[in-house]
């Protein structure tokens, strides 16, 4: 196995079945916080974790359609029953511990979202022989960028000061998730050659 992408064809593109199965899991993970944040939303924003909510939901579509454009797509029949485990794993949990049933859901979202744009930085796993011009290259790196300005929201809003008496609740949702998406993005990746567990494998 290898910790990054390839070996990259004759244009220094990422395989197209690696391109699949990544780009599928990041659709599958940031499709589902667009949902949920959508789901969430209020028809009239109230509070600051509000108008975040509201930021992320573009920034999310936008990962998905960009993603869905980018990508160069090939057949893959080990992906329907891998998009079903992941699809489980993306499932509200609302912080139960808070009263307030709006800020509950939204809590258990946010722990979510933090997990996806931490612990996965599908970018790290490009060689630096990658053609720079490549659109799913290019694709990889945006959403790093995004979601590191997406991160920095999410930890304002867990931080924030309606959040601060659950602090345990909120703290213990966020280390589950972080280990669901840690590991679904490790069983993915060593799906389609690439080592996990060192400082290549894409993980914050």
């Amino acid at each position: 196995m290898s910790g990054f992408f390839g070996p990259l064809d004759a244009e220094s593109r990422v395989p197209p079945h690696q391109q699949t199965r990544v780009a599928a899991f990041l659709i599958s993970a940031h499709g589902a916080l667009a949902r949920q944040s959508a789901f969430t939303l209020p028809t009239k924003l109230d509070s600051a974790w509000q108008t975040e909510l509201n930021t992320q939901l573009f920034r999310e579509t936008e990962i998905v359609s960009l993603l869905m454009r980018a990508t160069s797509w090939a057949p893959d029949p080990g992906l329907g029953y891998m998009t079903v485990a992941w699809e489980s794993a993306w499932f509200p949990a609302p912080v139960y511990e808070i009263s307030d049933w709006p800020l509950a859901v939204a809590a258990g979202l946010a722990t979510l979202a933090h997990a996806v744009h931490a612990a996965i930085r599908p970018a790290a796993l490009l060689p630096a022989e990658a053609n720079p011009e490549d659109p799913f290259a290019m694709a990889l790196r945006h959403i790093e960028f995004e979601s590191g300005r997406l991160l920095q929201a999410q930890i304002l809003s867990l931080k924030g000061p309606d959040l601060v008496p659950f602090r345990d609740a909120v703290n213990s949702s966020l280390e589950r998730r972080h280990t669901e998406v840690r590991k679904l993005w490790h069983d993915m990746l060593q799906s389609i050659g690439i080592a996990v567990g060192n400082s290549n494998d894409g993980e914050a």
